[in-house]
């Protein structure tokens, strides 16, 4: 029954798969990661918000799954600054990128970021419009919509065609010396057999 070479591993034991808590815990931690990131504090900041070990954590507190929780969990140093901001950086990149993902989309993560800024203010400014009517909010939550269509290319520029009278083509008389200086100006290789 398989007691050959392969049987027998040297070196530490394979890190269990996180249980279905455990998973639940860091998507949370990630959301809440992303959410600090767009308010803005830096990296650093954000992993001392969400680490495992009080006393690293600026609350105070043990946040579950938090960063460093596996160190913690077995009374081991917390992970240094430097491996903090490798965590956040990595988690809120993953989140951002599962959401272009999802998305279909293959804007890079700053836009992501800018996008989900602006999908938070819109619903703060929706909500005031709607629920209290007042038309400066309604006018900010129309500016938002309209940064919002730019940034997703919603919003193009209508297209634009030039006629001549009454709809019909533009008339341009250009003679053959023109014709060849303008061949020389776009294609100058092109020019060069004319004499």
């Amino acid at each position: 029954m398989g007691g050959g070479a392969g049987a027998h591993h040297e070196g530490p034991a394979p890190t269990p798969r996180p249980t279905k808590a455990q998973r639940a815990a860091i998507a949370r931690r990630r959301a809440n990661g992303v959410e600090l990131r767009l308010a803005g504090p830096d990296p650093l900041t954000v992993g001392r918000k969400l680490a495992a070990d009080p006393a690293v954590n600026t609350d105070r507190v043990a946040y579950p799954c938090g960063y460093g929780h596996e160190l913690y969990s077995r009374g081991r140093p917390s992970p240094d600054d430097e491996t903090l901001i490798r965590s956040v950086n990595r988690d809120v990149g993953a989140a951002l990128e599962h959401r272009i993902s999802s998305s279909q989309d293959d804007t890079e993560e700053p836009r992501a970021l800018h996008e989900a800024r602006l999908d938070r203010l819109f619903m703060v400014a929706y909500r005031k419009a709607v629920r209290d009517g007042e038309l400066p909010a309604i006018d900010r939550a129309l500016r938002i919509m309209e940064r919002q269509d730019k940034l997703r290319g919603i919003s193009l520029p209508p297209r634009v065609e030039i006629t001549g009278q009454d709809g019909g083509p533009i008339e341009v008389e250009v003679t053959a010396d023109e014709l060849a200086r303008l061949i020389a100006i776009t294609d100058p290789a092109g020019a060069g057999g004319q004499e």
